[in-house]
């Protein structure tokens, strides 16, 4: 996300032409609905002020139609070929007309009949199938890559492919309950069951699977849901970071970008088609109330006097979203307790700080060598609708002063997983360890490359630095580790490259009445790609990301997950570099790199990650058996290897590393338990993540190569 006083002058007043030269919907008399506004006004703003739009003709028509029946039928198993070639007779080439207001939504209504009509059917179709004993002893595959599998031209084709995908389904059942019974055997009272009361009871858990899923599909998926879809399906084929919200998602990102939200503070999980409450944050209103506890389930939630809504069918993230809203108001819960009753319970929401989970926070790992200071920054956050709330670069300076307290000789930062955030905090973060200087160029689709510049010419700390990433680490991510690589600052350690998104996003309303800096519309909001952002160097991060200095082996590498694997990603490309300087202290890259590359070279742990992770990528790509024995055998392989993997990646408790929390943060967590807890788990992974193992060796070299630089 980006800062709104961080936009160019000149993308504002694009911005405002662009509401001023939208056009009035040529649908006819009647005024527009509802979603022909949102489509219509969604269309204009790709077409005009997206960075790189596709033309909104034909073939983007042909593009959307193929792409969103993918989306409602992901598994091609509902419709038949024969509705997919009626719909492609009406609408396949005008989707575009719809978009630019020339006609009214007819798209959208037609998929909907038809699915709801053939997802009663299906309904009756998997009931039937499930009734029916399998035969696992057939030597038979399923094929569960649905990118490349087509429609079923009869029904007869779509029964045989509910029959294997159900089959599996109760496989993997079947298959878990001869391991149960195996490590029951032992046990007092055990009674054995007999192999066909088991294929029974595995078929009765897969039906049960099977209802729930479709219990969700007739009671929370909405023909407005599948408008969205919609919607979303059209922005995200001009790039994949390109997103519509409707209120409520645009609401719910809001708050996770911000660390801040404000509910009723409970933890919650699906349980068996139930939304159970796990954890009661001390303090919040749930706690205060004394009427909620864990192991409740939440049956309904109402705002205020409004009809309950029935959680039945809902995923967590979606029990979320209806049970946070504004602070201040109330919200009813209806609860089943432990012992069967039921119990309603009113609540006044309050502001929820989930400080341990999405701030930074920091650490001391001792070594032989020195004291390295840890920062974890899980997201570059911004609380954007506060201007005290926590941004990531000040939480970052205050870490880092706390640690240069500890005297350390060297600082990680750990980006792994983390997926950006706010680009002026990242700038400013940058800052924290160079001289004044340019940290990133930004260039709209018709202006001349802006640079972010860091302006103060103090440095927060300049020692040794490491920067971890991987695979996950973008967007903002990759424009910190860019600007520490190119500065020669510090060392990149992770994966290959990182994720590669290379692309600047702003959150813009779609109610023209209200104007476009109101990014909380009735109408939603569109997440638009208007920017891209370069190296100082002069190279995009787009798809290439940032390549490690320090490579080091991982389960991801040959997972296909980054932008490069998308095919409606944005291409790389350069601009001219930009004038900066060096550090001054840079580091002898080559014996750096050297001395790891021996250290990784000898390191079996490593090498048997590296092996692993390759041959479990090809697993992924293969057909599944439907014959119990072999399904045994390769399932019995595939965790073989990934409890390998999970060993590997942790120290042996003989090599732990020894990590501490900061006196500072003594009292951090006093008057809640569960955070306490928290975060000293937290502490006790680090203790035995080889992969900071592997950085913290990295940085003992580099405070050793300083110090001869020093002591010359």
């Amino acid at each position: 996300m980006i800062s709104k006083r961080n936009l160019p002058i000149v993308l504002l007043i694009l911005g405002a032409g662009v509401f001023v030269a939208f056009r009035t919907l040529g649908i006819g008399e009647n005024p527009p609905t509802k979603n022909e506004k949102i489509l219509h006004n969604v269309g204009e703003m790709l077409e005009q002020i997206h960075y790189s739009p596709k033309q909104i003709d034909d073939k983007f028509s042909k593009e959307i139609f193929a792409k969103y029946l993918g989306d409602v039928d992901v598994e091609k198993n509902v419709f038949l070929k024969s509705d997919i070639e009626a719909l492609r007779g009406k609408y396949e080439t005008k989707i575009d007309d719809e978009i630019e207001g020339k006609s009214t939504i007819q798209f959208v209504p037609a998929v909907s009949e038809i699915y709801k009509k053939r997802i009663a059917e299906t309904e009756i179709l998997y009931k039937d199938i499930l009734s029916k004993p399998f035969d696992f002893t057939v030597n038979e595959d399923v094929d569960q890559n649905y990118d490349k599998a087509d429609f079923p031209k009869n029904e007869a084709e779509r029964r045989e492919a509910w029959r294997k995908r159900l089959k599996y389904l109760a496989l993997e059942r079947y298959s878990d309950l001869l391991d149960q019974q195996e490590a029951g055997k032992s046990k007092p009272g055990f009674v054995a069951k007999t192999n066909e009361q088991m294929e029974k009871e595995a078929r009765d858990k897969a039906l049960v699977v099977m209802n729930r899923f479709y219990e969700r599909l007739k009671v929370k998926v909405t023909d407005d849901d599948r408008f969205n879809m919609f919607v979303q399906t059209i922005v995200q084929a001009m790039d994949p970071h390109t997103d519509y919200f409707p209120p409520v998602e645009k609401r719910y990102f809001d708050e996770q970008m911000s660390g801040h939200f404000f509910g009723i503070g409970a933890s919650l999980r699906e349980e068996d088609g139930n939304i159970k409450i796990t954890t009661l944050v001390t303090g919040s209103p749930a706690w205060k109330s004394g009427q909620i506890g864990i192991g409740d389930i939440i049956m309904k939630v109402g705002q205020g006097a409004q009809e309950p809504v029935d959680l039945t069918g809902f995923q967590v993230e979606d029990a979320v979203k209806v049970i946070r809203g504004t602070k201040g108001t109330e919200v009813r819960l209806t609860l089943k307790k432990p012992d069967g009753t039921t119990k309603l319970v009113t609540l006044i929401r309050d502001e929820i700080v989930q400080d341990e989970l999405t701030f930074a926070r920091s650490a001391i790992v001792n070594s032989e060598k020195g004291k390295v200071g840890y920062i974890f920054l899980p997201e570059f956050y911004a609380d954007f609708d506060n201007p005290k709330g926590n941004r990531c670069s000040v939480d970052v300076a205050r870490e880092v002063m706390k640690l240069k307290e500890q005297k350390v000789d060297g600082i990680v930062i750990d980006l792994r997983h983390n997926g950006g955030g706010s680009l002026y905090d990242v700038v400013q973060m940058a800052g924290l360890f160079i001289e004044q200087g340019p940290i990133v160029q930004v260039k709209d689709r018709d202006g001349k490359p802006q640079i972010l510049p860091d302006h103060d010419k103090s440095v927060l700390y300049d020692g040794p630095l490491a920067v971890m990433v991987d695979e996950l680490s973008a967007s903002a991510s990759e424009i910190f580790a860019a600007a520490i690589q190119d500065y020669k600052r510090g060392v990149i350690i992770g994966s290959t490259s990182t994720y590669g998104k290379g692309t600047v996003q702003r959150n813009i309303g779609l109610d023209k009445t209200l104007g476009f800096m109101d990014a909380n519309s009735e109408l939603g909001t569109i997440k638009l790609t208007l920017q891209k952002f370069y190296r100082i160097s002069g190279g995009s991060t787009q798809l290439r990301g940032v390549a490690s200095d320090i490579v080091l082996p991982d389960i991801y590498e040959t997972f296909k997950i980054r932008e490069k694997d998308n095919p409606d990603a944005l291409p790389w490309d350069e601009i001219a570099k930009a004038d900066y300087t060096p550090w001054k202290y840079a580091y002898d890259m080559n014996v750096i790199r050297g001395m790891s590359n021996e250290r990784l070279k000898n390191n079996q742990a490593f090498n048997l990650i590296r092996s692993d992770a390759e041959w479990l990528s090809k697993e992924m790509d293969k057909v599944f058996p439907l014959n119990l024995q072999k399904y045994r055998d390769e399932q019995k392989q595939i965790k073989s290897t990934n409890k390998q993997i999970e060993t590997l990646s942790k120290l042996s408790a003989s090599s732990e590393l020894n990590v501490t929390s900061l006196p500072q943060d003594a009292n951090k967590y006093d008057g809640d338990k569960d955070k306490a807890t928290r975060f000293q788990q937290w502490l006790k992974d680090k203790k035995t993540d080889i992969y900071l193992g592997e950085a913290v060796n990295v940085l003992d070299d580099m405070i050793a190569q300083k110090n001869m630089v020093y002591n010359k």
